[in-house]
Order: structure tokens, then sequence, then C-alpha cells
């Protein structure tokens, strides 16, 4: 797996967020097509019942979960028994939707926060007439972000390979650094840093600008930070906090970004996904006063 990083100074311009494309297979009666509008709204931030919720990672067509439209019995039950062991699962019906458009107009308006539900990573879908059944559903085997620390906690790891790498004097592509102090642990940057790393594993992008437009100063001062300088580096696809130091060394920017004598805190966390792109993602915010 190719290994990604990016680093952010506080005044360097943005990065494209990058959205993948999950190409649905077509059905003559509209199954895919009402998937890939559901897709489509769920890849932006959207107002539902009086509060904004940020994109969620595209569902994944099973047929598995094709229900009768007549179904009234238990669904984990009878989702298991067709081989999908559900962790959570919603069903909802519609009458008197003509086309897969009407059917998503009519979701979107009457179940937006089922669509727009991040912890739901299938669909189902299965028409008759003018009548529909949609199933949402998780798998099971856990959540579908694996890393539960207290967010804002330290990350022991991390911020022991980050003050080791200050402590010696080093190369950043032509630019030499000497020695910098170790930096101190801050729980705003480290909330900031969890909630980026979740984001980007949730949301299956990687670029420093999260879905909500939110650049790093922004997601920091939310998390409480009241600091005047930041910087940012982001990694994916590693698995270890070995390999995501190492590859941040490796990069000129992100290096420098590291070895900055100005920085005098920092917040580091990781977050994994395994229906997403790279698997894990990494975030290191750095600040001071």
């Amino acid at each position: 797996m190719r290994h990604l990083v990016r680093s952010r100074r506080f005044a360097a311009l943005c990065l494209t967020i990058l959205f993948p494309l999950f190409p649905s297979p077509a059905h003559a009666r509209g199954e895919g097509q009402l998937v890939s509008a559901i897709n489509d709204y769920r890849s932006q931030p959207h107002r539902c019942e009086w509060q904004t919720v940020r994109a969620a990672q595209p569902l994944v067509l099973r047929s598995s979960l094709a229900l009768p439209i007549g179904f009234s019995g238990g669904l984990r039950e009878t989702l298991s028994r067709s081989g999908y062991q559900a962790r959570s699962v919603r069903s909802i019906r519609l009458t008197d939707a003509r086309d897969a458009e009407e059917a998503f107009e009519r979701l979107a308006d009457e179940h937006c926060a089922a669509l727009l539900d991040g912890q739901y990573a299938d669909i189902g879908v299965n028409r008759v007439g003018d009548e529909w059944r949609v199933v949402l559903a998780q798998p099971m085997g856990g959540t579908r972000i694996s890393d539960t620390r207290d967010i804002g906690a330290p990350d022991k790891t991390l911020l022991a390979q980050i003050n080791a790498a200050r402590a010696k004097p080093r190369m950043c592509g032509r630019q030499r650094f000497a020695a910098a102090r170790p930096l101190s642990w801050n729980a705003a940057l480290g909330s900031a840093a969890q909630g980026h790393s979740r984001s980007m594993a949730r949301g299956n992008y990687f670029a420093h600008r999260d879905p909500d437009g939110r650049s790093t100063s922004e997601r920091a001062r939310s998390a409480g930070f009241r600091g005047r300088k930041l910087g940012e580096n982001i990694a994916a696809g590693q698995r270890s906090p070995s390999q995501a130091m190492h590859d941040w060394l490796a990069s000129p920017g992100h290096c420098s970004n590291l070895m900055n004598p100005m920085f005098t805190q920092v917040g580091a966390a990781s977050a994994s996904d395994s229906r997403s792109d790279a698997g894990v993602y990494w975030t290191m915010v750095l600040g001071a006063p």
C-alpha cells in the first residue's frame, strides 16, 4: 500500500479534497439509481433536523439486504439467515414513489438522519411497482472507526517519537535544523488531531481541509486552542507510529514542521476504518502560544 503524507503551515494554501467514486451496478427497476442518489447526498454536509450533519462514506449495495416489500419480521434474525450479521439496521418502506428520483426526494425529506448516519456501511433496496423498501445496516465486527481512545488524551508513543526526533540535529531536504526542545502535549491540539484523523478515516479522504470546509486553525480553535502559531502534518496508510514518523521525516516539508523550534506544543492521533482506501490516517498538529 502506498503511503501518503502532507504537511501544512498556518499560512499555506488549502489543498483540494478528493472524494473517491464508487460506481453502482445498473438495475433496471431503479435500485442502482436510488443508491447512487443516496451516496451523492451522503458525500456532502447537509442540514438535517436543525443541525449540520457531516459527509459520510458511500454505502455498498448488498443483495442480502433486499428484503421483501411486505416484510414484518425480526430484521437481524432475517438478515442472519441470509448470511448478513448486522450490528445495527434500519428499514424504511415507501409507497407511491413512481421512480428512483421521487423515492430519493421522499427519503431525503422524511428520513435525512438515517440516510446521513455515518454508522451505516451497507444498503439494500427492493422495489415492486411504486413501493420501495430500503434497508441500511452496519455489519458485525466493531464500529466503523476502530480507534477508541479518548479524544485529546496523549498518544504516548507518538509523543515520545516526535521528541526523540527533535532531540537530534538533522537535514530536512536542504535545510539544516539544530536539535529542538521537546514538545509538551496540548489536549486541545490532541482533540483537533483526533477529530481530523477520524474525519479522514470515516469520510475516506486525505486533505487538510475537512468536508465542512474547516482549516487546521478553525479546527484547533473549535477544540479550544488559543495559540497564534500552528502547523499540521497528515499521513495515510502507515500501520504504526514508527512508519508515520519515518515518512514525515523523509519529506522535507513535514520534517521542517516537526523540527521547527518555534513550536512548543503538539497533539497527534490516528484513526482507522477498514472500508477506507488507506485504512489508517494520522494527524499531527503543532502549536505555540
